[in-house]
C-alpha cells in the first residue's frame, strides 16, 4: 500500500524516458549511485530516482511498495524480507567496513581493544561521549548488535542520539569530541569534516559491511522490471568495475570493495 505522499526524491540520475525508484543511504550520499545510474542510463535509457533512506527505512519503503528496489546493509533484515515474500532478486553488490573513530586522546583507550564489542565496553566504562544514529539504519542495527555482544544497554548523558544520516552524524561526533562508528567509505570521502577525530579501532570481521540489492516482487511496483535490470547491471563486470574503482581518482583509494571480495564476509 503506497502512501498518499510519496517520498520526495533526493536526486535523479540519467535522461531516459523510463525510470525507477531506488532507496539507499550512503551509496547515494557518496556519489556511487550517480556513477552507476548514469552508466545504466546510457545502456537502457532509464532514469534512476534516488530516495534517500537508511537501510531500515529503505526496507520499509520496499515493503510498502513505494520504491522499486533498494540497496541495504542489513543481512538479518534482508533474510526476513525474503522469507516474508515482499523482497526478491537478492544480489550481493559489494562491501565496506566500519571504523570506530574518536578523539585523538582516546580517553577510553579503545586502541587496545580486542574486538568491536571490547571497544564499546571500554567506551561505556569510561562514559566517554558516543554518537549513535539511532535511526534504525543498517549502521544503527550493527551498533546495537555490538552493544548486545558487549552485554551493555547504552544509556546516560554520554550516549548521544542524532537520528540523522552518516555524514551529519560524523560531523556531530567531531563537534562533540565523541566516539562514532562510521563506514569506511564515508570516512575516506568525508574525513575532512571531522578534524577532531581519528580511526581508533578497525579489523573485527564482524564490522565488515556487506551490501545487498533487492527488488520488489514481480508486478508489485510499476517499474520493478527496470529495477531488476539495474541490479543485473550492478552485478555485471561493468557495474562491478565501477564499484571497485569508485573514489580512486579523487581519494587515492576506492570507497567500496566489489562483490567478489564481499562474498567472504557474508553471514
Amino acid at each position: 500500500m503506497a502512501q498518499n505522499n510519496p517520498t520526495k526524491p533526493e536526486a535523479i540520475y540519467g535522461q531516459g524516458s523510463k525510470s525507477f525508484k531506488l532507496a539507499t543511504g550512503s551509496p547515494g550520499e557518496l556519489g556511487l549511485l550517480q556513477a552507476l545510474g548514469e552508466a545504466f542510463d546510457k545502456k537502457e535509457g532509464a532514469r534512476l530516482i534516488w530516495i534517500k533512506a537508511g537501510s531500515g527505512a529503505s526496507l520499509n519503503l520496499l515493503k510498502n511498495q513505494q520504491v522499486d528496489m533498494i540497496m541495504v546493509h542489513a543481512p538479518d533484515a534482508v533474510n526476513k524480507a525474503l522469507a516474508d515474500g515482499w523482497a526478491t532478486n537478492r544480489t550481493l553488490i559489494g562491501s565496506n567496513e566500519f571504523y570506530i573513530v574518536g578523539p585523538k586522546n582516546d580517553a577510553a583507550n579503545i586502541k587496545t581493544a580486542g574486538s568491536g564489542a571490547d571497544a564499546y565496553a571500554k567506551i561505556a566504562k569510561a562514559k566517554a561521549n558516543f554518537i549513535s544514529r539511532g535511526d534504525r539504519s543498517g549502521t544503527h542495527q550493527k551498533e546495537m548488535d555490538i552493544w548486545k555482544k558487549a552485554d551493555i544497554t547504552p544509556e546516560g548523558g554520554w550516549y548521544i542520539v542524532t537520528n540523522d544520516f552518516m555524514t551529519a552524524s560524523l560531523k556531530k561526533a567531531s563537534a562533540e569530541n565523541a566516539y562514532f562508528m562510521t563506514d569506511s567509505s564515508t570516512w575516506v570521502a568525508e574525513k575532512d569534516i571531522a578534524p577532531n577525530l581519528v580511526i581508533l579501532y578497525r579489523g573485527d570481521k564482524f564490522l565488515v559491511n556487506t551490501y545487498d540489492a533487492l527488488a520488489a516482487p514481480a508486478g508489485a511496483t510499476e517499474n520493478r522490471d527496470i529495477a531488476v535490470k539495474f541490479i543485473q547491471f550492478v552485478a555485471s563486470d561493468e557495474g562491478q568495475t565501477i564499484i571497485r574503482n569508485y573514489g580512486k581518482s579523487k581519494y587515492k583509494e576506492p570507497l567500496y570493495n566489489d562483490a567478489a571480495y564481499a562474498k567472504q564476509y557474508v553471514h
